[in-house]
């Protein structure tokens, strides 16, 4: 039974709460994409989880003058994860959310090779196995077992578009390990936020001031919610807590959950039931990930 008082194994738990969350941020995302401009979405986005994250950092650990050390630091990491989710939008606005989700597997084997070349994280061979067996049951997922619909894959514009903003993903991860100092993931993950608002307002300045918030529809209240409590102030809080006890390419593992967990929030949403065969993908990424957790 694991110990669920270890670190690893906590970290592997918050990832997994973290394949979920952001599955929702796919299916919402998908829906507001084409409403809002995806830099005033997410400059409001990272304000409002810098506000729930830094009232949490005020109740917990507080600021300490060691956590402003190097502030240079949040503003990499705020700008990588920037870049990551004006792309996903972007991505959003002609991209279907199982598809965008198929380009997010992309990630662990993008984070494996930066870990490597940041932190020199060396990937076994039974970790390459698990990936390599997440990987095939993740496509499998996307494409519902439709064995000709795999083989007839093509990229589209949207998802080339957030192709960029996965590689910045796969970079955050290594990053967060190399950069930190000693700080709490609560602090840790403020800075970030903080950062990465800043990088937004600047960059979106235009779409920010051009936006009548007064007038989007429901929806995208809908989504900027969501994508605020859960898609950013919690998984970035998971994300940190996580990178921090396991290696780069566990952590991005977990992403190939994804497009399971982006078929049963559709279906939640109104969507068309799934083939059986579809199960069959499910159990070949449990089974990855139960290697991982054996690593």
């Amino acid at each position: 039974m694991p110990d669920f008082s270890s670190p690893v194994v906590r970290g592997h738990l918050a990832m997994l709460l973290f394949s979920l969350l952001v599955a929702g941020s796919f299916a919402l995302g998908a829906r507001a994409a084409n409403l809002i401009e995806p830099a005033a979405l997410n400059a409001l986005r990272f304000f409002l989880a810098a506000v729930i994250i830094g009232t949490l950092v005020m109740l917990g650990p507080g600021i300490k003058r060691q956590d402003l050390r190097a502030p240079w630091r949040y503003f990499v990491l705020g700008g990588l994860f920037a870049v990551y989710f004006v792309m996903m939008f972007e991505g959003l606005k002609t991209a279907n959310p199982v598809s965008a989700s198929a380009v997010f597997t992309l990630t662990p084997v993008l984070a494996a090779g930066f870990g490597w070349l940041i932190l020199r994280q060396v990937i076994t061979s039974r970790m390459a196995l698990a990936l390599a067996l997440a990987a095939g049951g993740a496509i499998w997922v996307i494409f519902r077992g439709d064995i000709p619909a795999i083989l007839a894959f093509q990229i589209g514009r949207g998802e080339a578009i957030f192709f960029i903003g996965v590689v910045a993903h796969a970079l955050y991860t290594p990053m967060i390990r190399k950069l930190n100092r000693g700080e709490s993931p609560l602090v840790f993950t403020l800075g970030m936020l903080l950062a990465g608002f800043v990088l937004l307002s600047l960059y979106g300045a235009g779409a920010i001031a051009d936006t009548n918030f007064s007038a989007l529809p429901a929806i995208v209240w809908v989504t900027l919610a969501y994508v605020t409590v859960f898609a950013s102030a919690t998984t970035f809080f998971l994300l940190q807590y996580a990178a921090l006890h396991l290696k780069s390419a566990k952590v991005m593992a977990y992403t190939y959950l994804v497009p399971a967990w982006v078929i049963v929030w559709e279906l939640a949403m109104g969507g068309d039931m799934v083939p059986l065969t579809v199960l069959f993908g499910i159990a070949a990424v449990v089974i990855a990930l139960l290697m991982l957790l054996a690593e």
